[in-house]
């Protein structure tokens, strides 16, 4: 008997957390919706712009500092050709 009082209790107690799940309106979630600080697009580009400046100073570093060049010259387009060229074999 006293199992059964303990589970008539415990059914007691659940209930009301069972009506208060269900009374959460939809409304509210709109109502607590966050607005975004930078929209979706400007996160992209502001992604993509950050890894073409790491790969310029990723070029830069390992041009001009493993292999004994000047750093700008790894910007240069006669640089990639004759990188290019050599790759090719032309």
């Amino acid at each position: 008997m006293a199992t059964e009082e303990k589970n008539v209790k415990k059914e007691q107690h659940r209930k009301p957390q069972q009506k208060k799940k269900d009374k959460k309106p939809k409304e509210k979630r709109a109502a607590n919706a966050r607005r975004r600080v930078l929209p979706i697009w400007l996160r992209i580009l502001i992604v993509l712009v950050l890894s073409v400046l790491a790969l310029a100073i990723g070029l830069m570093i390992g041009y001009g500092v493993l292999g004994d060049g000047d750093p700008l010259d790894a910007l240069s387009w006669s640089t990639w050709q004759q990188i290019i060229d050599i790759v090719t074999g032309d």
